[in-house]
């Protein structure tokens, strides 16, 4: 299997930078073991002018065979003869694009330490797939490839025999895309759409496929006019898998449409961390650390404010100690979110009396938010303007007085951290303020001390030695009755 992606340059921007954004160096030709096979990248041209990177996957056939995977169309067996006469060897399919995803791991998520501008910039590309199975000829090819933003999208047909050129068109064409794409975005189309035009894996599709598929249609998927077809394809067919990876684009799509945060992770950076192989978001690190707080704070009863599309809500449910759940928001389409993501409707009657979403600005005192055990903040008070900080602290800690609070917000510091993410810049564009961890811990102790509350802090994500956390988290405990107002 072969694939070639290539760019040109000029002698400020030399076109040798697609090395560092592979993390590849053109002058070395290495080799990397795959489950299948073992796949070589190497640079057959490396020049300020222009720079091509090959990669070329070697796949054992036999031990292909030997592992039961030498599977057909939607992972039926392939006749007995088909294990040893087939396609697997030379043309691009899944295990292709696992390759991709193992050899360029970085370059899709588009992490570049070296040069994050290069990497979060559209390039001059060029990518060349000799042969590749297209169930659907070369119209499909263009229907998948051509919303994509690539100015030319080439599927020219392989002959069956080209001794023989009356016998017509193998169902292979050589395919070539050129344009200016970023080169994350080419990788993760092409990590997702070889697959689905082979109509193919290699592997068995398990759930968390899902995932996968929304990672890598990250920012174009969700708009796709093909978006049934490559959902299908792409999980085998398997329809619960494909209905719920259709709900969850659904979902991002209102989202994206009404200008809200998709899944808690801010748009402008990757909210990842890095740990061993397997990177946990942030906005997973966070729900995992309030839902510690609460649980050492024996909380039962507990607010969600500013609750948005629900996934702390959805992760409250999972518990049984959390009896009475409610989630509050001022956009009544980010409710009807929540509502389709919780599938409210769907809920038994035990369940559906623990939840319920009210609409509600938290810069207005409100009678129904009062009385709970906990309430939090997570991710919210960045996205008010400053003059109006005051209100919401009367009508949480002043009106409302759960007995925890907890507050999640940026950590301004860690913002070098991030690769994706332009000096100077805040994580989301609707946020109004991101702070130190001197400016939040001022800010929660004078808010503690005015409303008798006991404040601690803790680290979320990794505590770095320099910059510290990338999200800061204030526990507030009542510790009085009565608030310095009261006794004015």
């Amino acid at each position: 299997m072969f694939l070639t992606i290539s760019t040109t340059g000029t002698p400020e921007r030399p076109a040798t930078d697609l090395g560092f954004l592979l993390h590849k160096h053109p002058d070395n030709a290495q080799a990397f073991s795959t489950s299948h096979g073992t796949a070589h990248v190497l640079y057959p041209e490396a020049s300020d002018e222009r720079c091509t990177a090959a990669l070329l996957l070697e796949v054992d056939p036999v031990g292909l065979v030997r592992r039961g995977k030498g599977k057909g169309r939607g992972g039926a067996p392939d006749s007995a003869l088909a294990q040893y006469v087939n396609d697997r060897p030379y043309a691009a399919s899944s295990l292709l694009a696992v390759a991709l995803a193992t050899v360029f791991k970085s370059a899709l998520r588009g992490a570049c330490r070296a040069m994050p501008e290069r990497a979060a910039a559209p390039l001059p590309l060029r990518i060349e797939v000799p042969a590749l199975p297209a169930r659907g000829g070369a119209a499909l090819v263009h229907k998948l490839f051509g919303p994509l933003g690539w100015d030319t999208v080439e599927a020219e047909p392989v002959a069956l025999d080209p001794v023989f050129p009356e016998w017509g068109d193998s169902r292979y064409v050589r395919l070539v895309l050129e344009g200016e794409l970023r080169l994350a975005d080419a990788l993760n189309q092409l990590y997702v759409l070889l697959p689905v035009l082979d109509d193919a894996k290699h592997y068995w599709v398990a759930p968390d496929e899902v995932d996968k598929l929304l990672r890598a249609g990250d920012g174009w998927l969700a708009e796709h006019p093909e978006q049934k077809l490559i959902t299908s394809r792409y999980l085998s067919r398997r329809w619960g898998l494909t209905r719920e990876a259709m709900e969850r684009l659904e979902l991002v799509r209102l989202a994206e449409s009404d200008g809200l945060d998709v899944d808690e992770v801010d748009n402008a950076v990757d909210e990842t961390t890095d740990t061993e192989e397997n990177p946990v978001p942030l906005a997973e690190q966070r729900r995992e650390a309030i839902l510690a707080a609460l649980r050492t704070a024996g909380a039962a009863r507990v607010l969600d404010l500013g609750c948005g599309q629900g996934q702390l809500v959805q992760a409250l449910l999972k518990d049984v100690r959390f009896t009475d759940i409610v989630g509050v928001d001022v956009s009544v389409r980010a409710l009807t979110i929540a509502a389709r993501r919780l599938r409210l409707e769907r809920l038994g009657e035990r369940q559906a009396g623990r939840v319920k979403l009210i609409q509600g600005s938290l810069a207005y005192t409100d009678k129904r938010l009062a009385g709970y055990d906990a309430a939090v903040l997570s991710e919210v008070i960045e996205h008010l303007d400053l003059p109006r900080l005051p209100a919401l602290e009367y009508a949480v800690f002043g009106s409302a007085r759960p007995r925890t609070v907890l507050v999640t917000t940026p950590n301004v510091e860690y913002n070098v951290r991030w690769e994706s993410l332009p000096a100077g810049h805040v994580r989301h564009a609707d946020h109004r303020f991101e702070w130190t961890r001197e400016e939040f811990r001022t800010w929660a102790g004078r808010v503690g001390e005015q409303y008798g509350y006991d404040v601690a802090f803790t680290p979320v994500g990794p505590d770095d030695p320099e910059v510290g956390p990338p999200t800061q988290m204030a526990v507030f405990t009542r510790n009085s009755p009565t608030t310095k107002e009261d006794t004015a």
